[in-house]
Order: C-alpha cells, then structure tokens, then sequence
C-alpha cells in the first residue's frame, strides 16, 4: 500500500468512526515538521521520522517558515514566512486542509505559533504594523480556528514565540525590528530597537528581560525551552561594529546570560543564528547559521563554546536522542552527537528555516 494509498484508507476509517483517536502514528510516527522547496518551484510541509526518512508531503500555498504540532492530534499548523498574512492547518490523515487562518487587516505574521497545554488554543505572533507594535493573535483550535481574542506581545517585531513546560505561560522572543508591508523587509528604526523576552500568562505580561543598552541592536530571534523550563535564544546583529555573543538564557526573575566564545567563533556566525536548540537533557544549547554554514554547541551550564561543525546553508536544528538533528538548504539531513556518530539523509529539495519537533 502506498503512502497515498494508506492515507486514503485511514481517512475512509475516520470518516466511518472507526479510528476514535487518531494520533501521529497514524501517519508513520514522525518526530519531526520541516517546511521545504521542491525543484519544481512547488512548497510543502514534510513529516520526518527518526531514521530521517520523509514519511510525508502535504502541499502548501506559498514558501513556509515555521510550523506547530498539535499536543495529543495529528494536526499541524503550517506558517507563511514573514510576512506573511496566512497559516495553513493541516490534517496529517488526510493531507488536506482543514482550516486556514488569514491575519486582521494591518497584521501579518511572524512565521511562528504555539498551541495551549491541552491544545484548545493556537497562539501567533503577529506585526500591527500601523501601530508599530507586537500582537499575539488567539485562536480557538477546537471550533475552526476561529480568532477569539488578540493580546499585546510586550515588544515590538514579536518572532518566535513557545510555552513554558508543564504551564500555559508564554514566552515571546520579541526582536526589536520595526517593519511595514509598504517597505518590503527592510528594517525601519535600527537606532532605537529594542528587543525583549517577554512571559505572557493569560494575555498579561508579566515578566520582560532585556539585553545590556549596549547591545540593543541584537534581535532576538529564535527561543528553545529546556526541560526545567530554561530559555535560550539566538540573536540577529544589527550593527556594525563586531559582537561577542549571539546566544543567550533566562530563567525568570534572573538576568539575561550569555553565551561565551572567541571572537573567531563569533565571527564564524556572520551576526545571524537562524535556529536553536537544547539538548534533550539540558545540558547542551545548539545553534545554527545559514549565513556561516556552521552548527555550534555550547555547554549550558557553563555558558562556554564547545564544538561546531561545518554544514552549508544549515538552519534547522531539533534535539534527537544524545545530540541534534539539522537540517540544510541542499537538502541534507543530519544528525550532530557529541561523539561524531553521526547519520544522514538527502532529499530533492531545499529545507525551510526551521526543523520542529512533534
């Protein structure tokens, strides 16, 4: 039976009432999300197993960015990149859409959501680009993503944007940037940006973390969340002199800490992390960078450099087992241990930024 085949036929059993709860391992038990560009010019959401094998492909309107798994359904919410005005929600089952969200005039999206605990709500982040200010958009997952509420995102240019482990309380990695649909992605009040972690619990913010004055025009970007509920977060340099750190952590009601390495291999990031990453344990905190085609590893509690591995056009980065798993423009996949045993893959098709873990 073919992967078609087999979808066609679990959809017939749901539709029948025979599967009560379908779940991921309906559709070939993948761990991870990861948007990709085929050859033919053609977009998709693909479903990647732990061997790397892509169990599946389910077309998409336009480029994606970043996606979000449904807790406990095989249900995925599929991001336009930045900035874009749609997300696409997928039916893993089936392969079909099963509801689009399209963002309030004057927003667009981030690129990134975040699903409540019990996965009642979606949450995204989102560009008031009038007003110059962040949103979170609320979304009802159990009635046709309907939109129900829209809260502020204690910053401006909100990117990414998680739950914090074991609680509905989110985190909000707002990078500063002021930017309109009018000006394409250019970049309107470096001067002044200021970029924030923000926690948000039931629409209010109550807790925000900025960077030192003197590094306000690093963007945070990107945010991963260990266990114990730890933030990291990797950065975008704006400026132009030289930088000495792209990662940093938190922990509420603590300062911000960064992340120390040498200037050379500071340098090697070229000013941009496009992904981030925590070991399955916490101990580790991974990054990668398109622009410098390398993965780094740092020691958590240490905050000090470890390792890098060169990879071209590497971005995406999800924690697998005793390392990470990336994923690179050319369309390889790869796993990083800290022993070097190390697997891959290779597919016709150009990955997204971003490699989401189910």
């Amino acid at each position: 039976m073919t992967r078609t085949d087999r979808r066609q036929f679990l959809a017939g059993l749901l539709a029948a009432g025979l599967i009560p709860k379908p779940s991921w391992a309906d559709v070939g038990s993948p761990v991870f999300l990861s948007a990709a560009a085929k050859p033919d010019g053609s977009y998709v959401l693909c479903g990647i197993d732990a061997a790397l094998q892509v169990r599946f492909q389910i077309p998409l309107p336009a480029r994606g960015h970043a996606a979000t798994a449904h807790p406990s359904r095989p249900e995925a919410v599929a991001f336009a990149r930045r900035p874009g005005t749609f997300a696409i929600v997928i039916d893993c089952i089936t392969g079909r859409e099963s509801a689009r969200l399209e963002s309030p005039m004057g927003r667009h999206f981030y690129g990134h959501g975040s699903f409540s605990s019990d996965g009642s709500l979606l949450f995204t982040t989102e560009n008031d680009y009038e007003a110059g200010r962040g949103r979170i958009g609320v979304w009802d997952a159990q009635n046709g993503y309907t939109r129900i509420d829209e809260w502020d995102s204690g910053g401006v240019g909100p990117h990414d944007i998680k739950r914090l482990p074991g609680t509905d309380t989110l985190v909000v990695a707002n990078g500063g940037i002021d930017t309109h649909p009018e000006s394409g992605r250019t970049k309107l009040n470096i001067p002044t940006m200021a970029p924030n972690l923000a926690y948000i619990e039931d629409g209010t913010v109550t807790e925000i973390a900025s960077l030192p004055d003197d590094m306000h025009k690093n963007s945070i970007r990107h945010l991963a969340i260990s266990q114990h509920g730890d933030v990291a977060f990797g950065m975008q340099w704006q400026g132009d002199r030289a930088i000495h750190s792209l990662v940093g952590t938190h922990r509420r009601r603590r300062a911000i800490s960064l992340m120390t390495a040498t200037a050379v291999q500071v340098r090697q990031l070229d000013s941009y992390i496009g992904s981030i990453a925590y070991s399955e344990d916490g101990s580790r905190i991974a990054v990668t960078s398109p622009r410098g085609s390398v993965v780094q590893m740092y020691d958590a509690s240490t905050r000090m450099f470890m390792r890098e591995s060169i990879l071209t056009d590497v971005s995406g980065i999800a924690s697998f087992e005793n390392g990470f798993v990336v994923t690179a423009g050319t369309g390889k996949l790869r796993s990083v241990t800290q022993d070097d045993s190390n697997f891959s893959n290779q597919i016709e098709a150009k990955w997204d930024n971003h490699l989401v873990a189910i």
